[in-house]
């Protein structure tokens, strides 16, 4: 885009730009979304840039009116697998606040130096603006939403001072931390937020239309008893999971809407043993709700599509579900080699009982967090009456894992971690793929030998081939696809249920 289209999607208040670029006004001194609301301010005194990060660092302020810092990532960094890229996801995982730049760029395979030149050619901004920007998002989060003490606030949000922390806020918003807690109140026109132990409330914002219905269809099939479970009736349901965090364990909570109310979020709330793991629990519930997905440029081009035309319009915004936990995914993927979701389930769920680590108190359902790496590379598995030879497989998956012979981290190069898996025995392309998709969050990956995606390919009258057409977004095919045979898939020896 150049600045006079960027003009246009801001004179016609086009969310699908939200995330992808932000309008600086130089008159007001205040940058938004280029859906806000706000009187569409002239041409000359607007100033485009490519992250909140970097108007922050240009001196603007969030406008209060369309919060700009809350609106849904950019698309861009779920497609590409370049340094940039990978750099942006572990930054919204919250390696920086963790691991410093030096953390970040040892990761990425260059020096400091390269990093921060190559995010500031791109997004305005260098690694620890960008982060410095997330933490100030997470802190408005905590001032408004909780009674945490202010200085509680600044440490949990990332800040290493509370000075930084206050000119942080008062530059990004204007308004103290104090101030910004007040507005709160005011405009919920009662007392103070809830205590810390109900969690944090959030809107998960999206762009676009979402097919909700089928995401939490999806997650349903699968919920492993002890760390998942879904209540309430279709429409209205929560599905609610355990993290494993940085510093503790956490709840997630997340509430299914229906798109005929207009919302473009998701509810959410999230209980944590330890409020500075809230930016990396926010991420990694928006990735396993591919919340940062762009579906204006996936109809786009699978709505085109002569075979897949009618499915898109019958489903418009489905997503293709990520993983909270990409080694508990990889783990789960062996796990249903060669049986039916339901016994998958199954077989997880002892998984979990034996070898999980037990959360600091029950909460409903949720009783464990999923086994870590460390746990089950050495473990007999005789729990899970499963022949030895997945048993086996199962333990080089995780001794891999542990040893970091096999990386599936946020910002992992996703062919060098095909490759790794492909090279451990008994693991084959269907569940690398599978890997892929869901753990990696690669929007481009299309499951040729899965018994589903034949059946939905002669549903639609498709040749096999035909995938070639639907890059770079063939896991929203397959989602598609799949749904074309039915939720639970076809009935039989080879139906869909045995392959994922």
């Amino acid at each position: 885009m150049d600045d006079d289209s960027r003009y246009e999607a801001v004179r016609g208040r086009d969310e699908r730009f939200d995330g992808v670029f932000f309008t600086a006004v130089l008159t007001t001194g205040i940058y938004c979304r280029p859906s806000c609301p706000a009187i569409t301010p002239k041409r000359r005194n607007i100033r485009f840039l490519p992250s909140a990060a970097a108007a922050q660092a240009a001196g603007f302020r969030a406008c209060r009116r369309c919060r700009p810092d809350a609106v849904p990532g950019s698309a861009e960094w779920n497609v590409r697998a370049d340094a940039v890229g990978r750099a942006m996801r572990m930054i919204a995982d919250g390696v920086v606040d963790r691991e410093g730049v030096a953390g970040l760029a040892r990761r990425l395979g260059y020096s400091a130096r390269q990093v921060r030149r190559q995010l500031t050619a791109e997004l305005g901004a260098g690694p620890v603006a960008l982060a410095r920007a997330q933490r100030t998002h997470t802190a408005r989060l905590l001032l408004q939403t909780t009674d945490l003490p202010i200085t509680e606030v600044a440490f949990a949000s990332g800040f290493s001072s509370v000075r930084q922390f206050n000119d942080t806020v008062r530059t990004g918003y204007d308004l103290t931390p104090t101030e910004l807690r007040a507005t709160a109140s005011a405009r919920r026109g009662r007392g103070p937020a809830a205590v810390p132990a109900a969690g944090v409330p959030l809107r998960l914002a999206y762009r676009g239309p979402y097919a909700a219905r089928e995401v939490f269809d999806f997650l349903q099939r699968r919920a492993i008893a002890g760390i998942e479970e879904m209540l309430g009736e279709p429409g209205a349901r929560t599905y609610r999971r355990s993290l494993a965090l940085p510093h503790g364990t956490g709840v997630a909570e997340v509430t299914e809407s229906a798109d005929a109310r207009g919302a473009r979020w998701l509810d959410c709330r999230l209980l944590l043993t330890d409020p500075r793991d809230l930016t990396t629990a926010v991420q990694r519930t928006r990735r396993l709700f591919d919340l940062d997905a762009d579906p204006y440029a996936v109809a786009e081009r699978l709505g085109a599509d002569p075979f897949l035309g009618p499915l898109v319009a019958a489903r418009p915004g489905m997503r293709s579900p990520g993983a909270a936990d990409p080694e508990e995914l990889a783990v789960r993927a062996v796990l249903g080699q060669q049986v039916t979701v339901a016994a998958a389930r199954a077989l997880a769920g002892k998984l979990v009982t034996a070898y999980g680590k037990p959360l600091p108190a029950p909460d409903g359902g949720l009783t464990h967090v999923f086994p870590e790496p460390t746990a089950l590379a050495e473990a007999p598995l005789t729990e899970l009456g499963m022949p030895e030879s997945r048993r086996r497989t199962i333990r080089t998956l995780c001794a891999a894992l542990a040893d970091g012979d096999v990386g599936l981290g946020p910002g992992v190069r996703r062919d060098e971690a095909e490759r790794a898996l492909l090279a451990l025995r008994g693991i084959g392309p269907w569940t690398v793929g599978y890997v892929r998709m869901r753990a990696l969050g690669d929007p481009d990956v299309f499951l040729t030998g899965d018994a589903g995606v034949r059946q939905g390919l002669s549903a639609v009258g498709a040749p096999a081939d035909a995938a070639q057409a639907w890059r770079p977004w063939r896991s929203y095919a397959l989602h598609h696809l799949w749904n074309a045979v039915g939720p639970a898939g076809p009935a039989g020896p080879a139906s869909t249920e045995k392959r994922h």
